[in-house]
């Protein structure tokens, strides 16, 4: 079939196998040309390991270290004339070049949240692997089924305390205008806290030094995001931002936990960038179109690769110390968050309306970064040749 791109909403609907794969490899060439990393984790972890900071997270150790790699993922798999998601085509690439440079890969395709995909992460180090050094917590999701309880929790993007208002964009139509939120009530920020919070990540920690499977030295990091004062109240200061304070809080505890038997736990603040996760929050595309035309302009703008390359080299391994801030956080939104910078972007933003959209953010690149999500938009592609939708695991993992 030939497959176009169908945009609905904030997420697009097909994907592209030959574009996901090339997509991927852009990424594994990058990392490839900064020179083999050194002190890397041999054994690799990652839970959400199909798109964005995930994909990356399993692409740098890979590529850069030579490390086998585990990925966790829920995707859908492509069927005769349906394209499967993103995510499915992302690691069915990855896994094929990784096996092509001799290197061990796997994914799990299944709910992360659940007792029985921890558990066949279990066996399959043990199996494998023995341990894992490595283990990245990178799920997105906007909603978790409680594995003790069985309730179903939804996240729910709104502030905390009082109405919500602010200039946002329609990336299809250009138009700028304002929105308005109403804050949540008590039960949707405990929800969102049960989706997006500690108690996962916690449970996978737990599960995985209790199987015996942790390694004594282990590093685990979860990702999050700040923001600017112009995104706070939706972000930071809303029912998100009480789970990132909830995830950053655990990973003090975990480290104390982890820290007797040589292990460490962080949380890594990473750059806003556009995402599968960041495309549904209101106000954050306007923010990033900004963000990418003044970054791109001072020659400082990182894509996920770019960020978890920085992370791993200069923060992680390498020979390279965390560098935490004072809530003992690692920061590698450091660029992002540089006071020039955003002097500039809150200047654009008081300034932006339909009229000079163009002229003053990068939304065009916001658009183009958004359709590589899915594989659209790759040189080198052929988009008006048929492709396969059906494209399996070559690890034959489900």
């Amino acid at each position: 079939m030939i497959i176009k791109p169908k945009i609905r909403g904030f997420i697009c609907t097909t994907a592209h196998p030959e574009g996901c794969a090339a997509h991927v490899q852009e990424q594994i060439d990058f990392v490839r040309s900064q020179g083999p990393l050194r002190d890397m984790p041999a054994r690799v972890l990652v839970i959400g390991s199909s798109t964005g900071y995930g994909l990356a997270s399993r692409i740098v150790p890979a590529f850069g270290g030579k490390a086998a790699t585990i990925g966790v993922f829920f995707e859908k798999p492509g069927e005769e004339g349906k394209t499967g998601s993103a995510g499915w085509y992302n690691s069915v690439a990855f896994e094929r070049a990784a096996h092509a440079e001799g290197l061990y890969a796997k994914s799990i395709n299944g709910d992360a949240f659940s007792d029985a995909v921890k558990e066949q992460v279990i066996g399959l180090i043990k199996q494998d692997l023995g341990t894992v050094d490595c283990v990245i917590y990178s799920l997105a999701s906007p909603r978790r089924t409680h594995p003790r309880t069985g309730v179903v929790h939804h996240s729910t993007l709104k502030p905390n305390g009082g109405t919500f208002t602010a200039k946002t964009v329609n990336t299809d139509k250009g138009v700028v205008s304002e929105i308005s939120i109403e804050p949540a009530n008590e039960q949707e920020q405990r929800d969102t806290v049960a989706v997006m919070g500690d108690e996962d990540w916690q449970m996978w920690i737990d599960a995985l030094n209790q199987a015996g499977v942790l390694a004594p030295n282990a590093t685990t990091v979860a990702y999050s995001y700040l923001g600017p004062r112009v995104t706070w109240d939706i972000y930071r200061n809303g029912t998100i931002g009480l789970a990132k304070e909830d995830l950053e809080a655990t990973a003090h505890r975990m480290d104390a936990q982890l820290h007797p038997q040589g292990g460490r736990a962080f949380v890594s603040i990473n750059k806003a960038l556009v995402t599968q996760a960041s495309s549904a929050i209101p106000v954050v595309p306007l923010y990033i179109s900004m963000l990418y035309k003044v970054m791109k302009a001072r020659g400082l703008h990182e894509g996920c690769i770019e960020q978890i390359t920085r992370l791993f080299k200069d923060r992680l391994y390498n020979g390279a110390q965390p560098q935490p801030d004072d809530a003992g956080r690692i920061r590698v939104d450091d660029w992002e968050m540089r006071p020039d910078v955003q002097s500039e972007v809150e200047t654009l933003w008081e300034q932006a309306t339909t009229e000079n959209l163009n002229e003053l953010t990068d939304i065009a690149g916001y658009r183009a970064e958004f359709l590589r999500l899915f594989g659209f938009g790759l040189p080198g592609v052929d988009y008006e040749k048929e492709s396969d939708p059906v494209q399996p695991l070559p690890s034959g993992q489900a």
